[in-house]
């Protein structure tokens, strides 16, 4: 049977994660830990196989999110949400101050459809594995602090104080293999290679430059350039450089650029 597109956009906060579906508008929330998680993961992989799922970078939030869909093998985008907020206000759906919400999110994905960036298998196991490890600490983590609130014996307090200590650095090193398992994948660490092969340019700068660009390696240079808004101007295409005309609406003039392919026009320095 035919399964039409759909795309999914979630909105991850703190402690909950907001799920918006189009074409049909649904929506639904979640809390954001394992039930939440594996509840999340139920319904987009048995209920709605989405096309496309897009998350927007929040800092942190969305990592544990992006690592138990990537490990269900869903079609998965983390953006930048600067990109999203662009995208939105072209709409004239935001404001300057207005928050990002899954509809926003969900239609970015409709409309733009940023590349999913696959996840190998052994990678999608390993990441089941220690999403699964990482509900466990929560879990353990939950129980002693129960514990320790109940006990009445000073000692007593001080070693479950103890164990609660070494869970909670075991769940921060954990989380520590899990962003960089969902931030290494193939065609990353590709672009980090070729990144780090230009003089000068390091892996922090390198890294910097994939997270706030997820998109070098699979844009046209001119795409790239509309998109971080240092497009040429339609005349410098037409005396030609480059292979297409621009989008729409694009500047008129190139921002100041030392990279070489950047034709120069009257307005720059």
């Amino acid at each position: 049977m035919d399964h039409s597109p759909s795309f999914v956009g979630i909105d991850v906060s703190k402690d909950q994660l907001d799920v918006h579906l189009l074409p049909s508008g649904a929506r639904f929330a979640v809390p954001r830990n394992g039930a939440g998680l594996e509840e999340l993961v139920h319904r987009l992989t048995v209920e709605e196989r989405p096309t496309l799922v897009v998350l927007e970078a929040t800092g942190g939030f969305e990592v544990t999110v992006a690592a138990a869909l990537a490990a269900a093998k869903l079609p998965l985008a983390v953006v930048n949400p600067r990109q999203i907020r662009s995208f939105a206000r072209s709409m004239g759906r935001l404001a300057k101050t207005d928050r990002l919400d899954a509809e926003v999110i969900a239609l970015f994905a409709e409309r733009v459809r940023p590349e999913p960036r696959p996840v190998a298998d052994e990678d999608a196991l390993a990441l089941g594995e220690l999403v699964a490890r990482r509900r466990q600490l929560v879990e353990m983590i939950g129980m002693e602090s129960n514990r320790q609130q109940q006990v009445r014996d000073r000692r007593l307090k001080q070693r479950i104080q103890g164990h609660l200590e070494w869970l909670q650095q075991a769940l921060a090193d954990l989380d520590g293999e899990i962003d960089d398992l969902v931030r290494r994948s193939h065609a990353w660490r590709e672009t980090e290679e070729l990144l780090t092969s230009v003089p000068g340019v390091g892996k922090v700068t390198a890294r910097t430059l994939l997270a706030e660009l997820p998109e070098l390696g699979q844009l046209g240079r001119r795409q790239l350039a509309a998109l971080v808004g240092v497009a040429p101007s339609t005349a410098t295409a037409a005396s030609g450089a480059g292979t297409g005309p621009l989008p729409a609406g694009a500047s008129t003039c190139a921002g100041p650029s030392t990279w070489p392919p950047w034709p120069r026009c009257a307005a720059t320095p």
